[in-house]
């Protein structure tokens, strides 16, 4: 069942989704070389914590971070490690999540560390741009395939694919709410998009195959042909008026 919020819910909504992207900004700060991806997780738990909120990924399904943090060929989902560390030329994804007062907000960026290849910038560039053509497609009375139908077709415009095995999801009260969001689709079919939804919106978007396969820790999941993956993700609100990009603290991240 879809769950509809009225204004003074998404109103509420917002400070978990604020909070949710200050988080990544935090996250963002530590990426350099020779840092590992544990100490990013813990700068994301103790900013989340220390405004009152709950790391949405701890302990979900027995996720052992606070946030999902995957390098170059991992796509998404990546368990954070004190011997994953950071180099030169690395993509590196983080996902974030924050509980705060009944709501949860979810939110995701691909980070170059240091100096990146041209086509690692290509794609991050490319799957931001993704994620705001899936965002133009948001439009009360459209439907769910315009949203998919968008996304992917900026993704093979660039030469990439999308990740087809995991896809966006309605967020709220839970974490993943109805309905399911795909990064693909045919323009014109599926749900009736509706004011008052509240969306993770979140292209996977890999420079190869889209591919992909899980690893034996039963969370990261890589690229089948290695090739780089990239991640940006929002969770936004459908409203009257437009979209609300409500964990989207600075314009250009």
């Amino acid at each position: 069942m879809i769950k509809l919020k009225n204004a003074t819910q998404i109103a509420e909504m917002r400070d978990a989704c604020r909070i949710t992207g200050e988080a990544l900004l935090a996250a963002r700060d530590c990426v350099r070389e020779g840092v590992s991806t544990y100490e990013i997780d813990r700068v994301v738990r103790e900013y989340i914590e220390k405004h009152g909120a709950k790391p949405s990924f701890l302990g979900y399904a027995g996720f052992p971070g606070s946030a999902c943090i995957s390098i170059n060929d991992e796509v998404i989902h990546g368990i954070p490690s004190k011997k994953k560390i950071l180099r030169e030329g690395d993509i590196v994804k983080i996902d974030v999540g924050a509980f705060y007062k009944g709501y949860h907000g979810d939110s995701a960026r691909t980070i170059g560390v240091g100096r990146i290849s041209p086509e690692a910038e290509q794609l991050i560039r490319a799957t931001r741009d993704s994620f705001f053509a899936g965002v133009a497609a948001l439009v009360p009375g459209n439907r769910l395939g315009d949203v998919g139908a968008a996304v992917d077709n900026v993704a093979r415009q660039n030469g990439f694919s999308t990740v087809k095995r995991y896809v966006g999801h309605g967020v709220g009260h839970d974490l993943h709410e109805s309905p399911d969001v795909p990064n693909y689709g045919e323009a014109g079919r599926g749900l009736r998009l509706m004011s008052g939804m509240t969306l993770a919106i979140e292209p996977m978007v890999n420079a190869g195959t889209e591919d992909v396969y899980e690893l034996p820790d039963g969370w990261t999941v890589k690229t089948r042909d290695h090739k780089l993956s990239a991640h940006y993700e929002n969770t936004v609100a459908l409203m009257d008026n437009g979209v609300l990009i409500m964990t989207q603290i600075e314009d250009d991240f």
